[in-house]
């Protein structure tokens, strides 16, 4: 099936805005200017005489006393801007977009110099390039603002961009539009997500109850100034991440005039403004934001029997309380409907569509503040933080006539954490030393219903509230050594909760880290890490009561994974990096199904809950394989990113032998590039592979008696992940146009999903056959269908797809 999504009355207008802002193009333009501070990043204090370049052009500045600069007399486009000054290590920072519509605003963080290396000449700006740091040495990955607004295929989403990144995997069949963050074949609830240091438990709406995917990210792409992607060597200060941690950094707001953007699209319509609320002796700044999806109108205009609809919110301010102290406030909310109408044309493939997905009430936040005060030799910092998942799922055997006789699933759940984070990070003696101490006080009630099967008549009813403590401690060290040649970094990490049987067990989660970086040569280093991570099972595995209104899984114990990896960095240019890097995860006290016996880490891709169900914290999980990373940062008009993964996931059922995850689709390849042409025209294009996901195949007897009930089959899970999708292939493209005027900047793009339509394969759906009008089922005596299905005719609807996504839009700063 070929769909295409696209909006002909807004392509008409914006190819009219088009024609106008061509002819207002010989407006003269204005130069443009560049505000930012440097800071050393070993202690935060702000750094003066730091020397600042600008190419192209090589425009100059030097910080004051306060470490800040500004450069004036830029013509508008992408700058790189490099920082250099006595005794610091030279940054460059990369495809840094400066316009007449927005002043912009740069943080650049210096480290204390190397001086030399026995043998090896360190160069100041060798490892521009390098993300990784002395915690982390390896398994890191760095974009920048324009990386993830120039990606193509990503429409704005941070979750897409960094599925060009190595070992980052997109769910089951890789082209559908589910945001599952796979990371080197781990499960999607396997990450966090830190925003200015605060957790964000939810960046997706739409989200998964206990997995986290869905759709559409939710954070604001405007806001961001660098993201950080761990896949192993986690720092000790961060709890819960068995897979990977994302670090999002925003910008500051401006600090002399407000500012802003719209974006408008054939989806969405965006709003960003920034800019200062005071000045004086306690300068503060916000950036502020709001978006408005208009999916619905789209599938109303595909004639899809689905209705999703969402907005999201975004706030950030920044205080200089003192020289000392900064105080920063961030908020970030949604609110997700998900509703269902009678298409116009009815077909089979719409009818499975209409009984199979849940309706969706889901409101979502997270609200903090955090305080960093600089001491000597390093700065402490306070956070406290409050997050809610308010989520609402109903499920009828017929969606477009509900009544409580024919519920399948009926969840009102909420989710609440209250965080409070506290370390303290110094350099004494050139030991760089982090210590910490965390606590969560845990709000969670579920009231649920499931009707499991119906052929034999099973359900699950239970009501739950429960309300408990986490806490956490750490401590990290790291140095150089034999002159500088090796970097050694040590972490140690505990949690403890007063809710489970051992939770209070500390030497039950005790997470040893060790990390080394060893220089080789000039470019060439070598880098190791094995560490000991822990999670604690999600809520809804928590609080589910059996029908007698007991905790069934009260006994749960921290899921553990321990990573060994390894690998080289090439790094031949201060704009170029090789990776080459080795990893195997394993892991222990994985959730195991009582009910299906099947491992809980292959669920999770869909729009149902995770977990309300008893389980086994028995089962056991590997994945391991070889990575590779190329990237070359912006040079004149060209940057790029090649990745490839090579990997095994396997998690053991309740029978106690591996089978291949639903994650393991062994071969993962990206490549990225962009370039930039004359006359501010940009070309993006992305490609993608992604290895054939494992399956289960139907239990063709159980489906039979449970299909009119349940609207969906039943999966025979003795055999689980025994079949294996087709492997996925696509390429995406984006085109932007940018004008530059006097005191704004429009940005004209078009970006194409799949633009030589490449078909997509997921699992087949169990369903019956429908007559030609598609208004009854066929059956075996031509009689009206019984509710056991016992004279259905079975039928597996394909649903490999071919998925083209044209997307026009503009962009406009002011």
């Amino acid at each position: 099936m070929l769909n295409y999504a696209s909006n002909s009355s807004y392509m008409r207008y914006t190819f009219l805005l088009l024609c106008s802002f061509w002819a207002l193009a010989s407006l003269a333009q204005r130069p443009v200017s560049l505000q930012g501070v440097v800071v050393n990043k070993q202690n935060q204090q702000p750094l003066a005489g730091i020397n600042i370049v600008i190419n192209p052009g090589g425009n100059t500045a030097i910080t004051d006393a306060a470490g800040k600069f500004t450069v004036t007399g830029l013509k508008a486009g992408a700058v790189n801007v490099a920082a250099s000054g006595v005794g610091f290590n030279a940054v460059v920072l990369y495809n840094v977009a400066v316009s007449s519509g927005n002043i912009s605003t740069v943080q650049i963080e210096l480290e204390p110099s190397v001086a030399s290396i026995e043998g090896v000449t360190v160069k100041g700006s060798r490892r521009t390039a390098k993300a990784a740091s002395l915690e982390t040495p390896l398994s890191v990955q760095r974009l920048t603002t324009e990386e993830i607004k120039a990606n193509p295929g990503g429409n704005f989403d941070i979750s897409r961009v960094i599925q060009s990144l190595p070992g980052v995997g997109g769910g089951v069949g890789g082209g559908g539009f589910r945001n599952d963050i796979i990371i080197r074949g781990g499960a999607p609830n396997e990450n966090v997500f830190y925003l200015d240091g605060i957790e964000i438990p939810t960046i997706n709406h739409f989200a998964t109850q206990g997995a986290g995917g869905g759709p559409q990210g939710i954070l604001n792409v405007s806001f961001i100034e660098d993201v950080k992607l761990s896949s192993s060597a986690f720092d000790a200060r961060v709890d819960n991440a068995l897979s990977s941690v994302f670090d999002f950094k925003q910008k500051k707001g401006n600090s002399e005039r407000v500012q802003g953007n719209v974006r408008l699209s054939a989806t969405e319509l965006a709003g960003t403004f920034e800019g200062p609320l005071a000045k004086g002796k306690r300068p503060t700044t916000f950036l502020a934001s709001a978006r408005r999806s208009y999916l619905q109108l789209l599938f109303s205009a595909l004639d899809l029997p689905i209705r999703p609809s969402y907005w999201d919110f975004q706030f950030k301010t920044t205080t200089q309380l003192s020289a000392k102290t900064t105080l920063t406030t961030l908020g970030v909310g949604a609110i997700d409907r998900f509703s269902f109408a009678v298409p116009q044309e009815s077909t089979p493939e719409k009818t499975f569509a209409l009984n199979s997905n849940p309706a969706i009430q889901q409101n979502s936040y997270t609200v903090g503040f955090a305080l960093k005060h600089l001491i000597d030799n390093g700065f402490w910092n306070l956070a406290v933080s409050r997050n809610v998942l308010d989520n609402r799922l109903d499920r009828f055997s017929d969606n477009l006539n509900p009544t409580d006789a024919s519920r399948n699933l009926g969840i009102k759940s909420v989710e609440a954490e209250n965080k409070l984070r506290f370390d303290v990070n110094q350099t004494v003696n050139g030991f760089k030393i982090a210590y910490g101490v965390s606590a969560q006080w845990v709000q969670f009630t579920n009231n649920a219903f499931a009707r499991i099967s119906f052929q034999p008549d099973v359900t699950s009813t239970f009501n739950t509230s429960i309300n408990f403590a986490r806490l956490g401690a750490f401590v990290q060290v790291g140095k150089r050594f034999m002159n500088n040649r090796l970097g050694v970094s040590g972490g140690l990490r505990t949690d403890v909760n007063t809710f489970t049987t051992n939770g209070m067990n500390a030497a039950q989660t005790l997470s040893p880290r060790l990390s080394f970086n060893y220089v080789l040569a000039d470019k060439w280093s070598f880098n190791a890490s094995v560490g000991r991570y822990a999670r604690l099972a999600p809520y809804t595995v928590l609080g589910y009561k059996d029908n007698a209104g007991n905790f069934s899984n009260k006994n749960a114990d921290y899921t553990i994974s321990n990573h060994y990896v390894a690998g080289f960095e090439y790094l031949p240019s201060s704009t170029t990096r090789f990776t080459l890097e080795g990893f195997y995860k394993q892991y222990s006290n994985v959730p195991i199904s009582v009910r299906d016996g099947i491992s809980l880490a292959n669920l999770g891709n869909n729009f149902n809950v995770l977990g309300n169900e008893p389980v086994r914290t028995n089962g056991k999980g590997r994945a391991y394989g070889l990575e590779f990373f190329a990237q070359q940062k912006l040079t004149k008009r060209f940057f790029g990113i090649l990745s490839y993964t090579l990997y095994v996931s396997e998690y053991t059922n309740a029978n106690g032998r591996f089978a291949p995850s639903a994650w393991d689709n062994r071969h993962l390849l990206a490549l990225t590039w962009g370039y930039k042409f004359p006359k501010n025209w940009e070309l993006g294009l992305k490609f993608r592979f992604q290895g054939g996901a494992p399956y289960t195949d139907f239990d063709m007897a159980a489906s039979q008696a449970n299909f009119l009930t349940l609207g969906q089959g039943v999966l025979d899970f003795n055999r689980i992940n025994q079949l294996r999708l087709n492997g996925f292939n696509s390429s995406d493209v984006r085109i932007d146009k940018k004008w530059y005027f006097k005191k704004a900047t429009f940005d004209l793009f078009l970006d194409v999903t799949n633009w030589y339509q490449a078909q997509t394969f997921a699992p087949p759906s169990y369903t019956f056959r429908r007559n030609a009008d598609n208004t009854a089922f066929l059956t075996t005596n031509g009689q009206p269908i019984q509710q056991n299905g016992s004279n259905g005719i079975p039928f597996l609807l394909s649903n490999n797809e071919i998925n083209v996504l044209p997307t026009i839009g503009f962009i406009v700063e002011f």
